[in-house]
């Protein structure tokens, strides 16, 4: 496969009006917006640690109720999360939608349907910062 390089100012480009260069003389590889969202929370550090993590909850599996310290975007792949957080309304986020769970709010979540829960999970830390934190119950 031919590889096609490029200098930075036209990568640049590229990314601020949301393609990628394509090999090929067609032209160019659209990126496909699946959400985009501000937040408050995320870590101020002078380093950051990147986690992309993979879940599966089988039909009737249910979470420890905790916390997280930062925010965690939940991208569903298959079947359907429910998430209670304190003090808001239940959602429910199913196969192809996103979710941004918001830092510092307990929750808990489970997977009600028949087939497994399946998600990729987004979370930006302090390096070495735990995944969640165990709340109690009120």
């Amino acid at each position: 496969m031919e590889r096609k390089k490029t200098d930075v100012e036209t990568m640049t480009a590229g990314l601020v009006v949301g393609v990628t260069q394509s090999v090929k003389d067609t032209g160019m590889a659209a990126l496909t917006p699946l959400h985009r969202e501000v937040v408050k929370g995320l870590p101020r550090t002078a380093e950051q640690e990147v986690r992309v993590l993979f879940a599966s909850l089988l039909p009737g599996d249910v979470t420890p109720y905790h916390s997280h310290r930062f925010p965690v975007t939940v991208y569903m792949l298959e079947g359907a999360f429910t998430l209670e957080l304190d003090d808001h309304d239940p959602v429910v986020i199913g196969s192809g939608q996103v979710y941004v769970e918001p830092a510092g709010i307990n929750m808990t979540g489970s997977n009600a349907g028949d087939v497994p829960a399946r998600m990729a999970l987004f979370y930006v830390c302090e390096p070495g910062a735990p995944f969640a934190d165990p709340a109690p119950r009120s």
